[in-house]
């Protein structure tokens, strides 16, 4: 028997923040996204996307990616067409990270910040980081399938004191 609950399609994430001042280094944020298996939902990524790249399918794509975060609108877009993606992956867990090139930073130090997830015209989370400003990464939406093999939604914001790399392996924890 089919269902008549409609899970999600398609969903963007966008990454703001305000460049840093005049003199100071430059302050790079990056969205990434972290795809689990069914059979292991809960254990290392089967693969992430960053940087200005997309998965090996095409179901994830960085669109946009800033190292400064300069510019009109959101600085850095992901884009997840859960519903294309594989029955072999379960879960998505969607993170921003500081890249730590020049220093120590922590959200608290980024001038405003904002993360929005959207489907289609309707807004799903909005984000400041406030919660987690000492954080120099935090986990900001996930996604999985429920049992009827729908996607859904489930805003998250968990902080971590990782550098990228270690982030990579905790952010789905």
């Amino acid at each position: 028997m089919s269902t008549l609950n409609k899970g999600m399609d398609k969903v963007e994430v966008s990454l703001g923040w305000d460049p840093s001042p005049i003199g100071d280094p430059d302050i790079d944020l990056d969205i990434i996204a972290a795809t689990y298996r069914a059979d292991a939902p809960h254990g290392e990524p089967a693969y992430l996307v960053h940087f200005d790249s997309r998965s090996p399918d095409g179901t994830i794509t960085l669109n946009r990616d800033s190292r400064t975060g300069q510019g009109f609108g959101a600085d850095e877009v992901l884009t997840l067409e859960l519903n294309r993606l594989s029955e072999n992956y379960s879960r998505v867990v969607v993170g921003v990270l500081i890249q730590q090139t020049d220093g120590r930073k922590v959200f608290g130090e980024v001038e405003n910040t904002v993360v929005v997830v959207r489907e289609g015209y309707h807004q799903l989370a909005e984000n400041d980081f406030a919660e987690v400003a000492e954080a120099t990464a935090a986990a900001v939406a996930e996604f999985s399938r429920d049992a009827a093999g729908e996607w859904r939604f489930h805003p998250v914001i968990r902080g971590f004191d990782a550098d990228p790399d270690t982030f990579a392996g905790l952010m789905g924890g």
